[in-house]
């Protein structure tokens, strides 16, 4: 064993057994085998999905449309309620959180082998259903997943929870990334999509192993939700008198926003703006991503290597990264970072798209553009959901997050349908351009955040202490 051929000091030793302590809890654990069926579906229905669709010569606008499957994930705040709280007859014997976590993973396996027996020339409707079956399942089981993991340990756990999850969400995206594109390439893409919803079975088998977390019993639930309520109107609202719909709907609805928009005041549509436009830069960019590689000749395993293998890593490198950058600046600055860096990583992505003009571009100079667009969104992507986790209230958080974590999306999915006709019409050069330019109103805010969030603090401690 290494450790009998290298010292190491006792202090790192002592940090290696409480890291190997910690991520060997059966929770930990768990949460990485379900974090790893949560990224499971994403691409398949995102960049996977245009590749084949792609590979098989559909028409880049109509690729383009298929990003629509992909606002199901942006939407899901509207039945994340009835997740939150509907007991589901059947399956309730496994509990709240994973009797509709498995009941998502049924819905991802069964969407996948529908899309495994279609083709692209003659079933296009049945894929565009599949799919959309696919995505409405996957955010399903993401809102269940979110509050599992939340209310599955203590919050000093939590970082290990959010890291093992991140590193199974990623190992997923690897999987149906570079793992799908070489499949595809030495068998075909109905085997692929069938062989990715057999890997379903990960996530069942880990649900099947957890435990169901204790809930706040519905009279302490009820309670504080009255003192909230109360507290906002000015007066005793007496909902115990009310119907039980109406009893429902504040709980499980009203009350999130409404505790929302009082902790943080008129500030907080700013909030709600900055959240929508964050990402709108490069889930736009996204969709064209694997055509355009394709359009620019390079092969699926070149694709894979380049763009889903070694961009895994420096992914994950930029996380890292931006962890450290959270600790030693505090999270704007980061957020900062990561809004330039994707605007600018699109730009490059324009110059690879006129060097393309005139030949397909030598490997290393996809591998550099490739290279920061990862680093990029690795650092925005961390900062971000540190700064969205930030926000959300521990007595909210599953309705709260589902919330913040739609509206991160919605917009950049509805835009980025329109990416392939503006690709169609326009060029590749023109499409990354207007990416990069819609990255600029999330520059802004950050900006505003940041002088709002000084102020804040000029303020607090200019408040003298009482005696």
């Amino acid at each position: 064993m290494l450790i009998h051929y290298f010292y190491i000091p006792p202090e790192v030793r002592r940090w290696l057994k409480e890291a190997w302590d910690i991520y060997r809890q059966k929770p930990v654990l768990v949460i990485a085998l379900l974090g790893f069926s949560a990224g499971l579906p994403y691409l398949l229905v995102f960049t996977t999905l245009t590749a084949w669709l792609r590979d098989e010569g559909i028409e880049r606008t109509t690729i383009g449309f298929f990003a629509w499957v992909g606002i199901t994930y942006s939407v899901k705040v509207f039945w994340a309620p009835v997740v939150d709280r509907l007991r589901l007859p059947l399956l309730n014997r496994l509990g709240q959180r994973r009797s509709w976590i498995l009941l998502g993973q049924c819905g991802i396996a069964a969407g996948l082998m529908l899309m495994s027996i279609a083709h692209p020339q003659n079933s296009l409707l049945l894929i565009a259903l599949a799919a959309l079956l696919v995505a409405f399942s996957a955010a399903t089981q993401d809102v269940a997943l979110d509050a599992l993991r939340i209310e599955s340990a203590a919050d000093e756990q939590q970082g290990a929870m959010s890291a093992a999850y991140v590193f199974g969400y990623r190992l997923a995206l690897l999987v149906t990334g570079a793992g799908a594109l070489y499949l595809a390439e030495f068998t075909n893409w109905h085997i692929t999509y069938l062989v990715m919803a057999l890997l379903m079975v990960v996530g069942m088998l880990a649900i099947l192993w957890a435990d169901e977390p204790p809930h706040q019993s519905d009279a302490e639930r009820m309670r504080n939700e009255l003192l909230l309520v109360d507290d906002i109107m000015g007066r005793p609202m007496h909902l115990q008198q009310r119907p039980r719909w109406q009893r429902w709907l504040l709980s499980a609805v009203i009350c999130p926003v409404l505790e929302f928009f009082q902790r943080n005041g008129r500030f907080a549509l700013l909030i709600l703006g900055f959240i929508a436009l964050y990402r709108l830069s490069d889930i736009t960019m996204g969709i064209m991503a694997n055509p355009f590689y394709l359009d620019l000749g390079y092969s699926k395993p070149e694709i894979a290597s380049v763009a889903k293998v070694f961009g895994f890593f420096l992914t994950i490198f930029g996380s890292v990264l931006c962890g450290v950058l959270v600790v030693k600046y505090g999270i704007f600055r980061p957020l900062l970072l990561g809004a330039v860096m994707v605007a600018v990583t699109n730009l490059l992505f324009a110059t690879l798209a006129m060097v393309g003009d005139l030949g397909t571009p030598p490997l290393p100079a996809l591998a550099l553009v490739i290279s920061a667009d990862n680093l990029s969104g690795g650092i925005a992507s961390t900062a971000f959901i540190a700064y969205l986790s930030s926000l959300a209230n521990k007595n909210y958080t599953a309705t709260q997050y589902a919330l913040f974590s739609s509206l991160m999306t919605l917009p950049g999915k509805f835009i980025s349908g329109f990416s392939g006709w503006v690709v169609d019409v326009a060029g590749y050069a023109e499409f990354f351009v207007l990416a990069a330019a819609l990255g600029l109103p999330a520059i802004v805010l950050v900006l505003v955040l940041m002088r709002h969030h000084k102020r804040e603090q000029q303020d607090s401690e200019s408040i003298p202490e009482a005696p």
